[in-house]
């Protein structure tokens, strides 16, 4: 006998949102306490793997390809499904939250897919949850015209044929939300919520409209993550009764650990998979923090200098490609996050030619596609995988036979000969406020300094603090030579705060969230207790 049907989740501690009854329906709700009764346990074990995996790291400093899954790598007689014909051209790829203005903007970006994002580049507010879906479903319907009230400019979708493709982006598996409650007082994951209400809401509409639900897994570090999300989309959709095989995932290799397991988490989600993407300050964030403690050849230099042509992250990139495509799978690069200036023609110049060298290097390479951050980036990147894929929608006839990657080949951080610097400590202290402080009001994609910055550059921010305090890291600095100390970063942080309050004045600095930031900087950067995630102890503070 199955067990009865658990009862809805409920909405506490959140005011009442304009439309949300056309989200939060019975039904859905429903569907989302069954996905929580049936997947949170799994979901509880695999974070609890999670530290134990995490204090096995700690103890040896090195990591190795999973020897029970030997047979899975060297069998060559698997692939993933065939992707279906929505996703089969994936050359540029458009990143952002899902708020009104942005869901316009960027099914009309000319990309070919939106990666529709409720994890790092949004605060999850309850208005961002509900809301973001919200404008998923106007704009399926085509429901989503509107005018901005502060700028008087009018938003249009443009011919369907011409949107972008839609894959959503749920939160980690890491991040509960606490505004939606089961019924034994347990908050349901994040990561079922933003899924389940999607699913549930659009499914079978973008199956009319001739696409699909698809999604990016985000904070993926093993394998057996993946089957968890698999078995997710098996129970969704025949609970839906929508055909197996319909969802479609791609999945960001953004964790050191995931790095050792490509083909396995392909493998668990072979009927479901649709590829893998190439993160990079997730990836660097998560070498940091398994390798916190490993001594100092682990320790990274400025987040700027570390590219993607650094030996380490060259390894990664391209055993992505190799793995992708002997597998059938896109392989699908990482993200120019620069924000044209419409004051600096300069600036635009050099940072264009640094985005073009950027993506007709993972052209080049064997990537199928790759992200930006900006609709003015788009014909860019373009460009650069038009000149290598002419009319074909991927290259995955590309094998990269030619390529071979030894264990410890990804996690060879001392092969880079960048040091970190006095200017890497300021910009990583002056980034972290700055970002904090926009994520405490609601606003997860910030642009900072030219930059599009979202939840991944934060952490590798304060985890660098971090790892270079610890690590006794040393810089020069006005002829002298100083030493990376939680003295000399609150020296940093105050003074930083002191220039954001004389810049913006005291009306503005009061307005906002700036100590909160600071002092929240501090403690993540700064606690001899290193955070997991700098969300987690945010999210305590986020009003909403």
């Amino acid at each position: 006998m199955s067990a009865p049907a658990p009862s809805p989740p409920v909405v506490v501690d959140a005011e009442p949102l304009p439309r949300q009854e056309e989200v939060l329906t019975e039904a859905a709700l429903a569907f989302v306490a069954e996905l929580h009764r049936r997947f949170t346990p799994r979901r509880d074990e695999l974070l609890a793997r999670r530290a134990e995996r995490r204090a096995e790291i700690a103890r040896v400093s090195t990591l190795d390809f999973l020897p029970e899954t030997a047979a899975i790598r060297e069998d060559d007689s698997w692939r993933v499904a065939p992707a279906p014909a929505a996703l089969e051209d994936r050359r540029v790829e458009i990143t952002g939250p899902t708020d009104r203005k942005m869901t316009v903007n960027a099914l009309n970006s000319g990309a070919r897919v939106w990666l529709a994002d409720f994890e790092d580049a949004s605060a999850p507010t309850w208005e961002n949850v509900v809301l973001g879906q919200l404008n998923l479903i106007d704009a399926y319907t085509r429901n989503i015209d509107f005018t901005d009230p502060a700028s008087g400019k009018s938003y249009a979708l443009g011919p369907e044929a011409g949107l972008a493709t839609v894959v959503m982006r749920p939160r980690g598996w890491h991040l509960n939300e606490r505004h939606l409650v089961a019924a034994d007082g347990t908050p349901v994951p994040g990561a079922l919520v933003d899924f389940g209400l999607y699913f549930f809401h659009n499914a079978r509409r973008l199956l009319d409209l001739g696409k699909g639900p698809y999604f990016y897994l985000p904070k993926t570090e093993s394998h057996l993550e993946a089957r968890l999300w698999n078995d997710v989309f098996v129970f969704a959709q025949d609970h839906l009764g929508i055909p197996r095989g319909t969802v479609r995932a791609t999945v960001l290799i953004e964790t050191i650990t995931a790095a050792y397991e490509m083909d396995e988490i392909l493998y668990e989600l072979r009927d479901h998979a649709s590829g893998l993407n190439a993160g990079r300050w997730d990836y660097l964030f998560s070498i940091v923090k398994n390798f916190r403690d490993g001594g100092t050849k682990f320790v990274l230099p400025d987040r700027n200098a570390v590219t993607m042509t650094a030996p380490f992250m060259r390894a990664y990139t391209e055993l992505l490609v190799r793995t992708c495509h002997r597998r059938g799978a896109h392989a699908i690069g990482g993200m120019a996050a620069f924000i044209p200036s419409r004051r600096d023609e300069e600036v635009n110049r050099v940072a264009f030619e640094k985005v073009k060298a950027d993506k007709d290097r993972e052209a080049a390479d064997g990537f199928d596609g790759s992200w930006v951050a900006h609709p003015d980036l788009v014909p860019i990147a373009m460009a650069s995988f038009d000149a290598v894929l002419g009319d074909r929608p991927h290259q995955k006839d590309r094998l990269r036979e030619d390529v071979s990657v030894a264990a410890g080949d990804l996690i060879a951080v001392d092969s880079l000969d960048a040091r970190p610097t006095y200017d890497g400590l300021v910009n990583a202290v002056q980034v972290g406020i700055r970002y904090i402080e926009a994520w405490l009001r609601g606003l997860g994609a910030v642009a900072i300094f030219n930059l599009m910055e979202d939840a991944a550059t934060a952490e590798i921010s304060r985890s660098q603090i971090w790892q270079w305090i610890n690590a006794g890291v040393t810089f020069e600095h006005d002829g002298r030579t100083v030493t990376a100390t939680p003295e000399l970063t609150r020296e940093i942080a105050a003074r930083e705060l002191a220039d954001i309050r004389a810049g913006i004045g005291e009306d503005a600095f009061a307005a906002g969230r700036w100590q909160q930031a600071h002092d929240l900087l501090l403690k993540v950067a700064l606690d001899e207790d290193y955070a997991d995630f700098l969300t987690l102890p945010a999210y305590e503070q986020l009003t909403g």
